[in-house]
């Protein structure tokens, strides 16, 4: 009975199991039905109107359609196999993007429009439910490379239609695009922003220098690559823990890992000695400062040290220009790094002085002197005289002839004019008058700019001018014959006059200089006064001053405005009107003087700057050349006027650079007679 009741319990198990399956196998087949009862197109379009097939596209699969008035083209399609709808529609979208539209889902419209009017219209935010000819407007966060780095790297993969942009705030970027092109581009990004295994490695030295590894390593890495790959490595040294950092991706950091190790060795055969060639400093100059630097370290230290200068020596080849260390690895380092921070280009200083003097020496002289005799006997009734200007007593002294002292009459005559007027006979009454009058003028205009190049810290001078001689002395021995002056001489000094300048510049933190300056300008002057020696105008200027670099800085100057008057008169008679003139002497004299004296420094830092200064300087002087070939003076048939040729052909004729480090000027001579 229980046997019985379980069997009953099975069996109507079975046949609910199999009623199931044969639902489920009735409604697989009632769908099979209902698709192979779905309608199929062929199509076949031969230069169709686009309005024809988009009307074509809507009877089959339902869909509502608006065109844009500017939808207009010809579409050629060839199909062999039956389509489906979803076929045929996805077709479509693939005619209007070779025609250049595309179909824009709002609702449930569709609307046709052109290319360059999609991405104004909303569409897919991503392409996840869109097809593969729909306009999809997609955020992309890129996370370790720069957004806007992509942008010049990926605008060519977009359409004129489409539309990239970054946003670097947030690092992202914005694509809109057909949902097929999107995707290609989300690819692309994706594997562009990996993180590099890009770090800094901090290695430490034992026996090399940091200094002279990162040298070493940073001119072999500066060597282009076969492959054309850019070197992306980076080099610095620490001289305070003697340490080489490394920054750069792995496999390189591993490469110069490798060579570091190599360097980083100590000498062999028991000897630390090192040959340092220097670029700019003075080996023997060099050589002396750090012994003696080395000597005093060892001698304020407490007691004996490991490395200590006892084992320091250094000693310099003048020939080479290099220094020659023996030292323990530690104070070989220690020196090196000084080295390093001596040997260095120092900066130069152009210095332009301006020097401007303008004198105007103005002058005017109107006497008269006479003198009468009334007596036969010759006596004196009346006589004038205004010294200093000689007058009727000193040339009536000098026609007596009385002695030898008295000066030639010629020789008291004077500059300007003079008029005389007299008597002189036997009875009567004798009489002389001499009319003095003079007139002078004398401008001075003088501007000068000496030039100097020097280095920093380092005195110059520049001296331009002439020796011009005074004389301080005659001598004359006369014969006891009668024959004359035997042996005549004169005594002269020669006395520099010209433009003197000393400068020492110091250039400081920034663009400031601070200038040692000593001027000094000296020249003739030319006299109103006719004056027979020769007069010398003399400025001095010694000063220190700070100017910035390429700045004008006035160093002094003089403004002086002399006014000389004289006048000599006799009493009385002096002061009549008119008449008045006949017993008085009148002399003025004006000097009016300004002198100005400015300082132009300018750094030269590079090459580049002292190839500017150079040539500007250079080229002024040739074409003042130029310009004096077409002087006046005729020269011999066939010659020209000599002209300093362009910069061009001063230059070294191109060829291979062999570095022999400088061997004792072996090639000095042959580069000046080039």
């Amino acid at each position: 009975m229980i046997i019985e009741t379980k069997k009953t319990r099975i069996f109507g198990l079975l046949q609910k199991q199999i009623v199931r399956q044969l639902s489920l196998f009735s409604l697989l087949t009632l769908a099979a039905s209902a698709l192979a009862q779905q309608p199929t197109i062929t199509p076949n379009y031969k230069d169709a109107d686009i309005r024809k097939i988009v009307e074509a596209v809507g009877a089959v699969t339902g869909k509502n359609f608006i065109l844009d008035p500017r939808v207009n083209a010809k579409v050629t399609m060839l199909s062999s196999s039956e389509m489906s709808p979803d076929a045929f529609y996805e077709a479509f979208l693939s005619i209007l993007e070779v025609h250049g539209y595309v179909a824009i889902t709002t609702g449930d419209i569709i609307k046709i429009l052109p290319d360059a009017s999609a991405r104004q219209y909303p569409g897919y935010v991503s392409t996840s439910g869109a097809g593969a000819d729909d306009i999809v407007t997609q955020v992309i966060k890129v996370e370790n490379v720069g957004a806007a780095q992509l942008v010049p790297i990926l605008r060519p993969l977009i359409p004129q239609y489409g539309h990239l942009a970054a946003h670097n705030g947030s690092n992202m970027l914005i694509i809109s695009d057909r949902a097929h092109n999107v995707d290609r581009m989300i690819t692309i990004i994706r594997r562009i922003d990996q993180s590099n295994d890009e770090d800094i490695e901090v290695v430490p030295l034992e026996h090399a220098s940091a200094a002279e590894v990162v040298r070493v390593l940073t001119a072999l890495s500066q060597t282009p690559r076969a492959d054309g790959v850019p070197v992306t490595t980076s080099l610095v040294s620490d001289a305070r823990t003697n340490s080489v950092l490394i920054g750069g991706d792995r496999s390189e950091r591993l490469r110069l890992r490798a060579l570091i190790a190599h360097l980083d060795t100590p000498l062999q055969d028991g000897g630390d000695t090192q040959v340092r060639y220097l670029r700019y400093a003075d080996a023997e100059e060099l050589a002396t400062k750090l012994q003696q630097h080395f000597t005093q370290q060892a001698a304020g230290a407490a007691g004996p040290t490991p490395g200590n200068s006892d084992n320091v020596s250094v000693w310099a080849d003048t020939q080479t220009n290099a220094i020659v260390v023996n030292a323990p690895p530690k104070m070989m380092r220690s020196l090196m790094n000084i080295v390093d921070k001596l040997d260095i280009r120092r900066a130069q200083v152009l210095v332009e002085a301006i020097i401007v003097e303008v004198i105007a020496d103005k002058s005017s002289e109107l006497g008269v002197t006479w003198a009468v005799d009334g007596s036969g006997d010759k006596a004196v009734v009346g006589v004038t005289n205004f010294p200093p200007s000689p007058g009727v007593v000193q040339l009536a002294g000098a026609l007596s002839g009385g002695s030898d002292t008295i000066p030639d009459p010629g020789s008291l005559i004077g500059t300007g004019v003079t008029f005389g007027v007299g008597r002189i006979a036997d009875t009567g009454t004798n009489f002389a008058a001499i009319l003095r009058a003079l007139r002078g003028d004398a401008d001075t205009n003088i501007i000068s700019t000496p030039t100097i190049v020097t280095t920093d810290n380092e005195e110059a001078s520049l001296n331009v001018g002439q020796e011009v001689p005074f004389v301080t002395g005659s001598f004359s021995n006369t014969g006891t014959g009668g024959g004359g002056a035997v042996n005549p001489f004169q005594t002269v000094q020669r006395q520099q006059v010209g433009v003197k300048l000393v400068i020492t510049p110091q250039i400081n933190e920034g663009d400031s200089l601070l200038l040692k300056i000593s001027q000094e300008i000296s020249s003739i002057a030319s006299s109103s006064q006719g004056a027979v020696d020769l007069i010398t105008n003399q400025r001095i200027i010694e000063t220190t001053v700070i100017v910035e670099d390429g700045a004008i800085l006035v160093l002094g100057g003089l403004l002086e405005d002399t006014l000389r008057e004289s006048d000599q008169r006799v009493p009385i008679l002096g002061s009549i009107p008119v008449l008045g003139a006949l017993f008085r002497s009148r002399t003025t004299n004006k000097v009016k003087t300004n002198l100005m004296v400015f300082i132009r420094p300018k750094i030269l830092r590079d090459d580049a700057q002292m190839a500017f200064e150079t040539n500007a300087k250079y080229n002024y002087i040739r074409d003042v050349q130029q310009e004096g070939r077409s002087g006046r003076v005729a020269l011999m048939p066939g010659e020209d006027r000599l002209v300093l040729p362009p910069l061009e052909a001063q230059q070294k004729p191109a060829g291979p650079v062999i570095d022999l480090r400088r061997p004792a000027d072996t090639d000095s001579s042959t580069e000046d007679e080039q």
